[in-house]
């Protein structure tokens, strides 16, 4: 039955590929929200609240007037309406290892700091690529599997990332989290699960948060 896709250690994908004929294969896994091809960040189970409520809260801050840097690696922010966009991507430029010359507005970090091995001196030099009064937006998952990109190394709660912020200088003004137990279970399986409005929840359930985001001010 479908809702077996919910039992860790289960690997449905091979149950599939073994009992379901081929041309009903590609519909199944649609259907019940397992990636078949690139996954879509705007899709994924996990971050559509996220995407959603930062996006609301990036357009308070008059995206407009602000120069921004991602180093996320997607280039996720770049047609948002700043007044000025850079991206800059690892390996080519490495958190822990150095800030920007050139002083931002605003610094995007979305899903970094769980694949470095020092957060705190990669959130230091995160500080020291922001003017004075300068905007940090970072998120990142917890109730996740590991996944490295090359490394996954920590997790934080709400207020571990409020706790974290707050010993590298920031002064942390919008804390949020997202997540539920169906979520956290479906995405123990070796896919990545895709949103399907038919099947997943997007309410919220403060006991097993997916993922967590902050705004904090330098």
């Amino acid at each position: 039955m479908l809702p077996a896709i919910l039992i860790p250690g289960i690997n449905m994908n091979r149950i599939v590929t073994a009992w379901i004929p081929s041309p009903a294969k590609k519909l199944i896994k649609h259907y019940i929200g397992w990636n078949t091809g690139p996954v879509s960040a705007s899709r994924h189970w996990v971050r559509i609240v996220m995407d959603k409520e930062t996006a609301l809260f990036m357009k308070t801050l008059n995206p407009s007037t602000i120069d921004a840097v991602e180093i996320s690696g997607n280039d996720k922010w770049k047609n948002f309406g700043f007044r000025s966009y850079r991206s800059l991507n690892y390996p080519d430029f490495d958190i822990c290892q150095s800030s920007t010359e050139i002083k931002y507005d605003l610094l995007i970090a979305e899903q970094v700091l769980e694949h470095v091995l020092n957060p705190r001196t990669a959130l230091q030099n995160m500080y020291n690529c922001l003017k004075p009064g300068g905007i940090l937006f970072i998120s990142t998952p917890f109730l996740i599997r590991i996944h490295g990109y090359p490394v996954d190394v920590s997790r934080w709660t709400e207020l571990g990332m409020k706790g974290l912020l707050h010993e590298t200088g920031f002064d942390v003004f919008h804390l949020q989290s997202w997540g539920n137990r169906q979520c956290v279970i479906a995405n123990l399986c070796d896919e990545w699960i895709l949103y399907k409005p038919r099947i997943h929840s997007l309410q919220n359930d403060p006991r097993f948060p997916v993922v967590v985001w902050a705004f904090a001010r330098r």
